[in-house]
Parts: structure tokens; sequence; C-alpha cells
């Protein structure tokens, strides 16, 4: 009687997934969006910096979008958790403070590179959001739908002013070496974000996204007055004020 052998083992169809290079790719991501920005990176740029190759990345990722948010999930690790302090303006100021705090660390850099990268790509900046949890950037509906059952604020309010401010002026502060403490977000909070987030919007106004809202912005300049300068002829414009003929008149004048 032959002794029974076990099943051979059966692995799956494919190449074994290399762990170290998987690594090296996306920490080369991480390090070029933080050297250059999100719109220089290139897969050519990152099979170059992992000593790798595109046909590599290609295999695992379709898109710079998705490599970028693969790299965000691998260094974050656990999404960051939802805020929820139990009041309107305890979770807005904790949303400012894990923004500032995120864009005062280590890797400030790299943060920027990637909130950039999600005001010139939407699909990004969700799939961040995703990846990492809440930024801070972003104001989450949950918080809005919270404060509306509390009471806190009306139905039909517009979180325009959260993300076209907080984002921006938190970055300009850090861009220029100002200080952002406790202190000053809760004046933010109180004298610029809670106003206008219970001040209801005027019917008929349509809504606008801000800045880091994920929402397609509209394009950058205006075109029209962009054509307009491009055919103008090479002229100093004439600016007029009310006090122009007045003067004109008073130089023109002589007393007798």
């Amino acid at each position: 009687m032959q002794p029974a052998t076990a099943d051979p083992i059966r692995r799956p169809p494919g190449r074994p997934r290399d762990t170290d290079r998987e690594h090296a790719i996306l920490q080369a991501v991480l390090d070029l969006v933080a050297e250059d920005g999100y719109e220089s990176l290139s897969i050519e740029a990152v099979a170059h910096r992992a000593r790798s190759s595109k046909a590599t990345i290609y295999r695992r990722w379709a898109n710079k979008r998705e490599l970028v948010a693969a790299a965000v999930k691998a260094r974050s690790g656990t999404p960051l958790p939802p805020i929820d302090t139990g009041s309107l303006v305890g979770d807005l100021v904790a949303l400012c403070q894990r923004l500032a705090a995120t864009l005062q660390g280590s890797e400030g850099g790299l943060i920027l590179g990637l909130l950039k990268g999600g005001l010139e790509d939407p699909d990004l900046c969700q799939l961040l959001e995703d990846a990492s949890g809440p930024t801070g950037a972003r104001l989450p509906a949950a918080v809005l739908e919270r404060a509306v059952a509390r009471g806190e604020i009306p139905s039909d309010i517009d979180p325009f002013a959260y993300e076209e401010v907080v984002g921006a002026v938190l970055i300009l502060r850090v861009l220029n070496g100002y200080d952002i403490d406790d202190a000053y977000l809760s004046h933010l909070v109180d004298t610029v974000l809670l106003p206008a987030l219970a001040h209801p919007r005027p019917p008929g106004r349509p809504r606008l996204p801000g800045l880091f809202s994920g929402a397609t912005l509209p394009p950058r300049g205006r075109p029209d007055a962009v054509s307009a300068a491009r055919h103008a002829p090479n002229t100093p414009p004439t600016v007029s004020t009310p006090a122009a003929a007045p003067r004109a008149a008073e130089k023109g004048h002589h007393h007798p």
C-alpha cells in the first residue's frame, strides 16, 4: 500500500508580489510629489527613482492617480477616525487642528503637494480622503448633518466658506512661517467660519465649489480677458477718473 502524499501547494497564477519592490515604488511616489508636486509626477520618473520598470508599475496601478492614492494609503496605515466632538464649534476646531498639525509636520512638503494635486484632480482629492480619513481640508457631510440635527445651523447651508478658506489660509500661514496655535484656530472658527455657516444660502443662488471641495473648479484665469489682451493694440490703456476733468480744467485756468 502506497503511503498517502500531501497535495502539492497550489500557487496563485502570475508572479508573486515583491513587497520590497512595491515599497520602493510607493516611497518614490511620495518623494517625487514632495519634491516636484503632483502635476509633474510621471510613471517614468517613478520607475527611474525606484529602479523599476514602467511595465511593473502598470501591472499594479492604471495611472498616477491610483499610484499616489496607494502610496498615501500605505504611508497612512489605518485611516484617521471621523471628527465628532458633540458640537459644531468643537468639530470645526478639531478639523482645523488636524489640518494644521499635518501641514506643520515633518512631511509638510508632501502634504502641500498632495493638496495642490487635489485641486488639479478632484478624483484624487476624494481618493486621498478615503485613504487617509478626514484631512481637515474638506468639511465632511456628517459634521454638517449632525449640526443641522442639533439645530446649530439651518438645513440649507453651504460648506463653501470652510472649503474655500481653511486650507488656503493655513497653507499661506505655513508657507510664510506664521504660527498656528489653538487660539488662532478658535478665532478663525468664531469670527469667520461660524458666521458664514450660520447664514443660509440665498434662494436661487447656485452653489459654488470651494478650493478643497473635491469638485471640478472653473478654468483658471479669464479666457475672454486673455483673448482681448492678446488682440489689443500695443498702446497703453487710457484710464479716466471722475477727478481727471476738474484737474485738467484747473490746470488750464489762469487767474487774473
